[in-house]
């Protein structure tokens, strides 16, 4: 049971007040201070999780980004992690419930410890946090009733020792005092253990009568000094009985005693013994543990009749060193006495030490320098004394130490050069070993990885590499094969292959041989010529893929093997196809007589090389052999004078290949003994058949390359004149109108013109210049020259709009024909007015209009035509108007028809027919054209054409008409006239 708010005296009152505000002080004062680089704080219990415990990076004098770059971690080993470090704001924070009564129990002050590890460098922090205990349990008894039987006899002073009451809490908040209710009998005393713990006991005050009260009622009350306080209670129940007056005594107040940890169950520890001064029944005296708690009931066992103590259950040193237990000896009248047993525990070595890596670095590069910090190791022994002193090794001969950084903290490092091409991987076995006896110890292996850094160059398998490749190759054809060895890893391993820029013979070596970068296979990129070259000597790189490439190089020596590719060079006699040279024997000449000797050389070398010389054929066989080794041509017999003088020997010259080559040598033999006969004999020598045979080729190829230049000049030739001929016919298809003369109606309209009417001409592109159509209009009140198609109008000469309103009398009657009839130089057709040209159009300048009018006198319209124009006369004005219209078209471009700006820019050519085709001569069926089918009509045009020259010449000869009319225009050569003319120049 549990109350609060018991009553209590004012001096246990005024305690209590004190002990509060002490204990709200603690709870609300948090504090931390760093001592040897230890940094200690103080929180109460049962906080929640995330509450603040400290500003660790500000307590340490560190800032975030170190505790963020040395990846600040809390270490714990196999203990409960209750804190937690915000790494981003340097606090420690509470991570689990912490109960301080569970954590440590009765032990004062309550505090746990872990490190706080930072890398780079490695420092190490060591952090105790302080469990400040709040009043969170109520005292408790173990039983709810406590009984007594007591003797009315019993001695006033005599003392009933009371069930003590448990409180986990520490402190204030642990059990303060006992209350017994008011009574007349017994008061309470209380006494305090060694340990701190309170008991009390009921001293008899005044004696009982069983006769009056056979049975009392108490409650005894535990109160602890927390705030709020809390409490407890329990009944007591007292029996009284008849007397017994000596209660039992133990013979020593406290007992000592040893047991080793780890003792099996059973073991004996100690015996206690009371003796009781009465006899019978009030004499027997049994024993019992006196307020032993809940944990110890478990560990120790005492036997009722013989106080005999043993072990019950597992006995740990590491969780308690020592033990008190108190042990009560009771007689049958219920007297009893108490006293002290104290046990030690003997620590044993039962415990291995116990490896806890803290961090750990795999790969290691294997430049690393010596000293490099590979592991931190962590390393307990739960023993004490000697059993808990530890050593740690090493396997040998391995390039690691270990050495002691801090409180059993080891930092595993290299001792030596790492090598990834011996030793690409360490199995580190750590051994920690305690001082016991015997002595305990533990492994742990940690498994480190060497990773590779490019410190091996590729090696090749030999120093230098021989191959044999027979010329006259394929161009591709694999050559040799080279191959190198990285003892580096990865990407440090991968070698590439390549030529060493080198030149052979003044030639880069990559026209001679290339190479495959990834299989090292050399290739062969020409066709060798062992005439030419021999032997190659290629540098051959091997370059790995580290960073920096490392390489290593190779010589390749290429022998070129020969072929019996060339036949063998007749050095002498020498064959020449211009002269004739022949060896003289004389008719006197004896047996083995040397004529001349044959010298030939083969390039090939070796076997291929060596000639061998045979005679083919011969005039007289019987008369000459040939050396088969040295090529000399000797006599066989004696010469005769019925040999013939012109001897002709064939020999071959043969080499030893396989298969073998060969070549042939003429040789000319005069047997004479003068020379002039030998001229006479030899002057009938043929030349060469084969020399012949080439001259005859070469011609014959000449022939042709000229016959076909030819060919292809005169298509060329053609192509061009139809082109051209083409070209012309398309600017000439157009049918233009010519200006037909009509003189019996020549009339002046209007009083000033020399026209009947007035037309207009319309000038436009045709459709063969390829262009859009276009059409000048011009007002038709402007003066123009105008045109008739009706073949009934004739010309006239008009004035402006402003002359003819100034006329009043001018009547539109024929006039009597003008004095000249003829058109001036201005006013002929043609291009010979103003004009300006852009491109493929026409331009007309902004000028007056001009008159087709004859003199001043003729505007008048007075006075007869005395001399009308004859037929050879119109002829001769009509070519030669076409002619000026003919040079104009030529002139302009295509669309343009070359008219002068003198008939206005109305003057087109619109629905025109050609008039270099066909010309009509007024008044005459006579008409003027190119067909050849008009070629009789032509005749007589060229008959006309002459008759009118010799009437202009009698025209000049009479002087009035001279000096009163302009001298005519000459005819112009139309297309048909210069044909005329042309084929009368040739006749």
């Amino acid at each position: 049971m549990s109350s609060e708010g018991f009553l209590q005296p004012k001096c246990v009152r005024w305690r209590l007040c004190c002990g509060l505000r002490w204990q709200v002080l603690i709870f609300l004062l948090y504090f931390s201070h760093i001592v040897s680089g230890q940094i200690r704080y103080s929180i109460p219990e049962e906080m929640k999780k995330g509450s603040l415990i400290g500003n660790v990076a500000q307590d340490m004098g560190l800032d975030l980004k170190r505790l963020r770059a040395g990846r600040a971690r809390i270490v714990t080993g196999e203990s409960i992690q209750y804190t937690e470090l915000k790494t981003d704001k340097g606090i420690l924070v509470v991570s689990e419930r912490i109960d301080r009564e569970q954590l440590c129990g009765d032990v004062t002050p309550c505090s746990f410890r872990f490190e706080i590890l930072l890398e780079n460098p490695i420092e190490l922090r060591r952090i105790t946090v302080e469990i400040l205990d709040i009043n969170d349990h109520a005292p408790d008894f173990p039983k709810k009733d406590i009984t007594f039987e007591i003797s009315e006899s019993a001695t006033l002073g005599s003392r009933f020792t009371l069930a003590s009451a448990e409180d986990p809490d520490v402190g204030l908040n642990a059990l303060q005092s006992y209350h017994l209710t008011p009574n007349d009998h017994f008061i309470l005393k209380q006494h305090t253990n060694p340990d701190g713990s309170k008991y009390a006991e009921m001293v008899l005050q005044k004696p009982l009568d069983r006769e009056e009260h056979p049975r009392l009622s108490l409650k005894l009350i535990a109160v602890d000094g927390g705030n709020p306080q809390r409490s407890g209670t329990v009944n007591i129940e007292i029996t009284v009985l008849d007397a017994n007056d000596n209660a039992p005594v133990f013979n020593q107040s406290v007992y000592r005693a040893t047991v080793m940890e780890n003792a099996l169950q059973g073991t004996y520890i100690a015996t206690v013994n009371a003796s009781d001064a009465d006899n019978g029944s009030n004499g027997v005296v049994s024993y019992s543990f006196s307020n032993l708690k809940k944990h110890l009931a478990d560990i120790f066992n005492i036997d009722e009749t013989t106080g005999t103590i043993s072990v019950a259950g597992e006995i740990d040193y590491e969780k308690d060193t020592k033990y008190e237990v108190r042990v009560e000896a009771k007689d049958e009248g219920g007297l009893t006495d108490t006293s002290k047993v104290v046990i030690e525990i003997i620590d044993k070595n039962d415990n291995a030490p116990v490896i806890n890596v803290m961090s750990f670095s795999s790969p290691v590069c294997e430049d690393a320098p010596t000293g490099t910090t590979i592991a931190i190791i962590n390393v307990k022994d739960a023993d004490s004394e000697r059993n808990g002193q530890i050593t740690c090794s090493l396997t040998t001969n391995l390039p690691f130490k270990i050495q002691s950084s801090l409180s059993s903290y080891y930092t595993l490092i290299s001792d030596g050069a790492l090598d990834r091409e011996t030793t690409p991987e360490y199995n580190i076995t750590i051994t920690a070993t305690d001082s016991g006896s015997p002595p305990l110890s533990s492994t742990r292996t940690l498994h480190l990885r060497i990773s590779d850094v490019n410190d091996n160059a590729p090696l090749f398998h030999q120093r230098s590499y021989s191959t044999y490749v027979t010329e006259n190759n394929s161009p591709g054809m694999s050559i040799f094969t080279v191959s190198a060895r990285d003892s580096d890893w990865n990407q440090n391993a991968r070698i590439s292959y390549l030529l060493e820029d080198t030149q052979i013979s003044g030639t880069p070596v990559s026209t001679y041989i290339s190479i495959n970068s990834e299989t090292g296979v050399l290739h062969a990129v020409r066709s060798f010529d062992y005439e030419h070259i021999k032997q190659l000597t290629v540098m051959v790189k091997a370059q790995d893929g580290g960073s920096p490439p490392l390489s290593g190089n190779v010589s390749v020596n290429i022998f070129i093997q020969d072929q019996n590719d060339n036949a063998p060079q007749v050095l002498y006699p020498v064959q020449t196809s211009s002269s004739l040279v022949a060896e003289m024997v004389p008719r006197s000449a004896d047996v083995g007589y040397l004529v001349t000797k044959v010298v030939a050389v083969d390039v090939d070398s070796g076997q291929n090389a060596w000639l061998s010389y045979k005679l083919q054929k011969s005039t007289d066989r019987a008369l000459f052999e040939v050396g088969l080794q040295n090529g000399e041509i000797r006599t066989i017999r004696q010469v005769t004078d019925k040999d013939a003088v012109k001897q002709r020997l064939t020999v071959v010259v043969e080499d030893n290949g396989q298969p073998s080559r060969s070549a042939t040598v003429n040789v000319n033999v005069a047997v004479a003994d003068s020379f002039p006969e030998v001229l006479s004999e030899f002057t009938d020598f043929t030349h060469d058949k084969e020399y012949n045979d080439n001259l005859t080729f070469y011609l014959v190829l000449a022939l042709a390359v000229v016959s076909f230049l030819f060919i292809t000049c005169l298509v060329v030739i053609i192509s061009v004149k139809i082109y051209r001929w083409r070209q012309s016919r398309v600017l000439y298809h157009t049918n233009l109108p010519v200006i037909p003369y009509y003189p019996p109606r020549y009339a002046d309209t209007l009083g000033t013109g020399t026209l009947q009417h007035v037309y207009n001409y319309e000038v436009c592109r045709t459709t063969d210049s390829r262009k859009s159509d276009c059409k000048f209009v011009r007002p038709s009140s402007q003066n123009v020259l105008i045109m008739d198609p009706s073949s009934t109008g004739t010309m006239q000469r008009m004035q402006s709009e402003q002359n003819i309103l100034d006329e009043p009398d001018s009547p539109l009657e024929q006039k009597p024909p003008n004095a000249d009839w003829r058109f001036t130089q201005g006013q002929r057709p043609g291009p010979s007015g103003p004009c300006n040209y852009h491109g493929d159009h026409i331009r007309w300048p902004q000028k007056r209009s001009i008159r087709a009018g004859g003199p001043p006198e003729m505007a008048m319209g007075t006075g007869p035509w005395p001399n009308p124009p004859t037929e050879a006369e119109q002829l001769q004005a009509l070519m030669a108007a076409a002619n000026e219209v003919s040079e104009a078209t030529a002139t302009l471009g295509p669309g343009t028809m070359g008219l002068s700006t003198r008939y206005s820019p109305q003057f087109t050519l619109q629905h025109v027919p050609d008039y270099r085709q066909n010309v009509y001569i007024p008044g005459s069926t006579a008409t003027l054209t190119s067909n050849p089918q008009q070629q009789q009509q032509q005749q007589q045009q060229m008959l006309m054409q002459q008759q009118m020259a010799a009437q202009q010449q009698a025209l000049q000869a009479q002087p009035s008409e001279a000096s009163a009319q302009p001298e005519p225009p000459k005819a112009a050569q139309t297309p048909a006239s210069k044909k005329k003319s042309t084929k009368k120049e040739k006749k």
